[in-house]
């Protein structure tokens, strides 16, 4: 196993390898986010993940959906992913469950960290009223067009920062999918690994009329 995740402890040792093998962690839609996220951490030595996601695969989804591929149409999108981490890593398991949010939240289950990969404002307001209800911590993504913004929420409430509504998103390049899930995984795997992250800060990825890569940070209030 070591040899598998030699540069990883080259980052943190043996022993912080070691201990990613206890950890769990869930992604809350397994779309384009969790399609990079499933990736990005899957094969990184967390020992169990939960996807939950009850959308199929669309041929629609597949340019920026990166776990998918022609063919996977009208498959569940969670166990295709699925197949994909546990291939890509003997070290992992990966549970799925094809419903909605608020019917797995009913569950019950525990986590070290919940991560966020919803392109829906009402169920990032309902994760972040379970979050905070069972003090999890748990971390924001989303993209539209070419812009996107994280955040590692602790003390901070989604609610309170976003107006809650059933909007959908405008059009969406592949890449900033793909940034966006690579800046939530690096926030996961440095919390998972006992690393530092500031929590609370939202970050807000945009490129200006010019073409100019943006990067903001806001301080979130408190709940």
């Amino acid at each position: 196993m070591h040899e598998f995740f030699n540069r990883q402890i080259k980052l943190w040792g043996e022993q912080t390898q070691d201990s990613l093998q206890d950890k769990k962690v869930a992604i809350i839609g397994s779309g384009g986010l969790g399609c990079s996220l499933g990736i990005a951490l899957g094969a990184s030595g967390i020992g169990e993940f939960t996807l939950v996601d009850f959308d199929e695969v669309g041929i629609h989804n597949i340019h920026r959906q990166i776990g998918f591929k022609v063919g996977d149409d009208g498959e569940y999108k969670a166990e295709v992913l699925k197949e994909l981490m546990e291939a890509r890593c003997p070290y992992t398991k990966v549970n799925i469950f094809t419903e909605s949010f608020d019917d797995f939240k009913k569950r019950d289950l525990t986590f070290d960290l919940l991560i966020d990969a919803t392109d829906n404002l009402p169920t990032r307001a309902s994760i972040n009223e379970y979050c905070i209800k069972h003090k999890q911590p748990w971390i924001y993504g989303s993209v539209e067009e070419f812009h996107g913004q994280v955040c590692f929420f602790e003390n901070a409430s989604y609610e309170a920062v976003f107006k809650i509504n059933d909007r959908k998103p405008n059009g969406i390049a592949c890449p900033i999918v793909m940034h966006i899930a690579s800046l939530q995984a690096n926030l996961a795997l440095r919390y998972l690994a006992g690393l530092p992250v500031k929590k609370d800060i939202l970050y807000y990825l945009s490129f200006d009329q010019e073409g100019v890569l943006q990067n903001q940070k806001f301080n979130l209030p408190a709940k």
